[in-house]
């Protein structure tokens, strides 16, 4: 185990440095100039050009990077050039509303997938499977700016009953909160079950079909038991791993359902950041997200060694 998380925390450093290195390269190539950006289309060239003395976009690529990177590394992810104030704030402020939505999205599609998974996969080739497999492949091909439009329309506009804001304002109760996440969530469950679903129900055939539910079968176990104690914990370790990239997602891909319903997360300051050539904000956003994301992926790969001894075993050999 100690090896595998030496080697795991090896690769997430690795990881993190190339990603470094591509946001960097990004946010620097990107069209447009930070102090044009700032001062307007009517300011003077001379006062641009001083702007971007004083925030040094005019030093060479690599003393950039590595200031950039070194405050990185101790916490200090540089001042934004649009609210000429540290950058560290605005990302804390937007991943915790941005972990609010994901998590909301979470609660609900990661069971709902896993069930609609394992009852398709317990009535294969019937019309629940087929249901539950066409819905979740129709429901993970319509985009989110879609399905939420059509649900502003319809709970928001026409009957009125959910807002079509998801911040609720500073000082808001935490059923508040929930009230104004419930419609941004919903597109999000919609993509997401899909993925869940189809997975959970490749590892519960595959499962069914295993010798170990064989034999647990011919012994005589209730259909109940064998589901429970042999068949969920093996077919969900595959699931386990999809869950974790769609955190990756849940975080940082809510660019269009935060913009949509005006939510102040990380996805809505990152392209808020990429319009305004802020490139302090937007570095340090999408390092961030990476961050979640190969974290999500290493409890992931932990949460596997722990439901699966054989992988425990292997891991301790190498």
């Amino acid at each position: 185990m100690a090896t595998f998380l030496l080697k795991r925390l090896g690769l997430m450093i690795l990881t993190l440095f190339i990603l470094s290195l591509i946001v960097f390269l990004a946010g620097q190539v990107l069209p447009g100039d930070p102090g044009r950006a700032i001062l307007g289309p009517f300011a003077a060239q001379s006062a641009v050009h001083a702007l971007d003395t004083q925030l040094g976009v005019n030093k060479p690529l690599i003393t950039r990077y590595l200031s950039w990177i070194g405050g990185v590394v101790h916490g200090n992810f540089g001042e934004s050039y649009t609210y000429q104030s540290a950058v560290a704030p605005f990302i804390g402020h937007a991943l915790i509303n941005s972990v609010k939505l994901a998590l909301l999205a979470f609660v609900v599609v990661v069971p709902l997938g896993i069930t609609g998974g394992v009852i398709a996969a317990l009535n294969v080739g019937r019309p629940v499977d087929r249901i539950i497999s066409v819905t979740g492949l129709s429901l993970t091909t319509v985009p989110e700016f879609v399905s939420g439009i059509v649900l502003i329309v319809v709970f928001g506009v026409e009957l009125k009953v959910l807002p079509v804001s998801a911040a609720a304002g500073p000082g808001a109760s935490v059923g508040s909160q929930f009230r104004h996440l419930i419609l941004p969530a919903i597109p999000l469950v919609f993509i997401l079950f899909g993925y869940i679903a189809r997975m959970a129900r490749a590892g519960t055939i595959e499962a069914l079909n295993a010798d170990y539910t064989r034999t647990a079968i011919l012994k005589g176990l209730p259909r109940f038991t064998v589901i429970r104690r042999h068949v969920l914990r093996n077919s969900l370790l595959p699931t386990i791993t999809v869950i974790a990239t769609q955190t990756g997602y849940l975080i940082g891909g809510l660019v269009v359902v935060e913009t949509l319903f005006n939510y102040q997360g990380i996805g809505n300051l990152i392209f808020k950041a990429a319009g305004g050539k802020d490139f302090p904000m937007l570095e340090a956003g999408i390092l961030v997200i990476g961050v979640v994301y190969v974290l999500a992926t290493l409890a992931a790969d932990l949460l596997l060694i722990a439901l699966n001894p054989r992988l425990r075993i292997g891991g301790g050999s190498d």
